[in-house]
């Protein structure tokens, strides 16, 4: 086997040598297909054949393929690629590996996806950045459902070139019948998902087969090898330059009190000093003063290049926002149809609060519940209440302010996001904006006149929401009773939201399910903020299991007029207490998703009141919250 050797231009004149890269074109692309089918070992064959391997690496290769190699005493091409441990000893992929390499005649960035289902996740996180898939299949095996899957997901993604690379064909003794099979089950599939077209090529990623040539054991293939059309491949950057021009705002670079510039990565267009442009959502017009960079100004930038600009006039905007051209910008709305693929373990819970991360743009965003989820093999639309892990589906995302953006077969940028969960700050999912909702458009605030100030002013005080939390039975709604009372002493306007109460009325639809309860809570907060907005103190006692509701309320209103007061009560006192026979039925198996029992409580972390029911009558705990919100209050507004 043959080492990298340097070019002679390196030694003789290394500018002329990195001025000949520089001005190569780049083709990201992915391997992807079905668990074993040789997507690591096709990548290590790439390596070797464009001499991109070391002789130090080319020495460590030999000895690790005799010892964790799955190629016998020849050379394992994957164990260059698969890096981690458990890649290495199980012989899988389950990182995602980008690797550099470069030809002649271009550079090149592929990245190696898991081919196991658990793995799709990761699959997809290298698919958001390529222009180009090579789908491997195993010709003993032939077309399976994570071919269909990570095809799916590559055209969805919006990948628009793709290969079929039929692997393995040294093991089938280079059939070509088989090869034309396995090719026109593919193309079925393919035209029924949107693929209009593909190259196939029949290759042996050990043997070296139709890789970087064409080999003489397939004589009647007469397509290019697979360099070849990796070297061919156009890939269109003028069409992103041809487009409107966006570039959302990642930093606003201020160093000193004369220059105010604004960082980003161009995503479409080419700009120009004195182009007018829109910044957005604000909707504020102004014109281009400089485009700055590092190397000196520019007198124009266009997709792709990374710029500072500055604008004629002293106009807001910050990290977030997004410079368009002025006469054709984007759309803003805060309501979407999209197309998920979930890619966590917990599922999905409809209308719980997730940050939506969409470029430069993050904001808390509910997903209602799944209009359908697809299924990849027949590509049928299937009712869903919610989605699980590798599920795909199309649903209705709500964000809680309006954010820029375009459909995603426009501009990926602009259209693609990522869901966080906010407990724990994993991705939970990643997606793609087709189009604004209508009612979004067409339904706007209206002004009025009569503020919430102004409400809390006649009324003498300053709006609270005192949210009362616990377990079922631990007296949440005793004290909020008491503590009413007490304000009503007072002279206070208030009222008590009960959760039973409401129950049998604004939520008397609703289940005991974790996604009911989201719901529950989430109508809970409209209306409790209603309430504040007329100047009210408002009450509420509700089990509230979730965290993740509890702050979404909290985020609905100004800060410091949510209270959360936590009725801390041991499981086993609010068991034995069981007033209305609740947990006994519960431990019996008649009612289902009791909390405590088969549905989880979390207790707040850092509550602005806790109450130990162990240690404190309810009249006590009580007059101490009376006593700790009069001391917040204020006569005058």
């Amino acid at each position: 086997m043959t080492s990298y050797r340097p070019d002679a231009l390196i030694a003789s004149d290394i500018s002329a040598y990195l001025a000949q890269h520089q001005n190569k074109t780049l083709l990201r692309f992915i391997t992807c297909g079905s668990v074993d089918d040789g997507k690591s070992t096709l990548i290590g064959r790439l390596l070797y054949d464009s001499k991109q391997i070391f002789e130090d690496q080319l020495s460590a290769l030999e000895s690790d393929s005799k010892r964790l190699g799955t190629q016998g005493q020849e050379i394992d091409f994957a164990l260059l690629v698969d890096g981690l441990a458990a890649e290495r000893e199980q012989g899988i992929t389950i990182d995602v590996a980008y690797r550099f390499f470069a030809t002649e005649k271009r550079k090149f960035i592929v990245a190696d996806t898991p081919g196991h289902e658990q793995y799709t996740r990761n699959m997809v996180t290298g698919a958001s950045t390529a222009d180009l898939a090579v789908i491997l299949i195993d010709a003993r095996k032939g077309v399976l459902t994570q071919t269909r899957r990570h095809s799916y997901l590559a055209h969805l993604i919006g990948i628009r070139h793709i290969v079929l690379a039929v692997n393995k064909m040294d093991l089938i003794g280079y059939d070509r019948a088989m090869f034309d099979a396995i090719v026109a089950d593919y193309r079925a599939f393919a035209g029924e998902i949107g693929i209009d077209g593909f190259t196939a090529i029949p290759i042996s990623g050990f043997k070296g087969d139709n890789i970087t040539a064409l080999s003489p054991n397939t004589p009647w293939y007469t397509g290019p090898a697979l360099i070849e059309h990796l070297e061919s491949v156009d890939v269109d950057a003028e069409a992103d330059r041809a487009r409107p021009f966006r570039m959302p705002v990642q930093w606003v670079n201020r160093p000193n009190l004369d220059f105010r510039g604004f960082a980003g990565l161009i995503s479409s267009g080419t700009v120009r000093p004195g182009d007018a442009v829109r910044i957005l959502p604000s909707g504020k017009t102004s014109s281009i003063a400089r485009i700055v960079t590092m190397d000196g100004d520019l007198n124009e930038a266009v997709a792709g290049q990374s710029v500072t600009l500055t604008l004629a006039d002293e106009i807001d905007c910050s990290r977030g926002d997004v410079i368009a051209i002025a006469d054709a910008p984007p759309e803003a709305s805060d309501q979407f149809k999209a197309t998920i693929v979930w890619m966590d373990q917990a599922e999905l819970l409809p209308g719980r609060a997730y940050w939506l991360k969409l470029g430069t743009q993050m904001v808390s965003a509910v997903v209602r519940a799944p209009d359908h989820a697809i299924d990849v093999n027949t590509l049928a639309h299937g009712s869903a209440k919610t989605l699980h892990l590798n599920d795909i589906g199309t649903a209705e995302i709500a964000t809680d302010r309006a954010i820029v953006f375009e459909p995603y077969a426009e501009n990926r940028d602009l259209g693609g996001f990522i869901l966080i969960d906010k407990l724990t700050n994993a991705t939970v999912a990643a997606g793609m904006l087709h189009f604004a909702l209508r009612r979004a458009q067409n339904v706007h605030w209206q002004a009025i006149e009569i503020t919430r100030e102004a409400h809390a002013q006649q009324k003498g005080q300053k709006p609270r929401l005192l949210w009362f939390t616990g377990l079922s039975g631990s007296g949440k709604s005793t004290i909020a009773n008491l503590v009413e009372k007490r304000l009503h002493a007072l002279g206070k306007h208030s009222f008590l939201l009960d959760g039973d109460n409401v129950r049998h009325g604004l939520n008397r639809d609703l289940g005991f399910t974790d996604q009911d309860r989201i719901e529950n809570i989430r109508r809970v907060g409209e209306v409790a903020k209603l309430m504040t907005d007329a100047g009210l103190i408002v009450l509420t006692a509700f089990i509230s299991p979730f965290r993740a509701e509890r702050d979404m309320v909290r985020s609905m209103l100004p800060e410091g007029e949510f209270f959360e007061i936590f009725v801390d009560t041991p499981l086993e006192l609010a068991e034995a207490r069981d007033v209305k026979g609740l947990y006994r039925k519960a431990r019996a198996g008649e009612i289902a998703n009791f909390t405590g029992i088969s549905s989880p409580y979390e207790a707040p972390e850092n509550p602005e009141i806790r109450v130990d029911t162990t240690r404190e009558t309810p009249e006590a705990a009580a007059e101490r919250i009376v006593e700790a919100i009069m001391g917040t209050w204020s006569p005058v507004i």
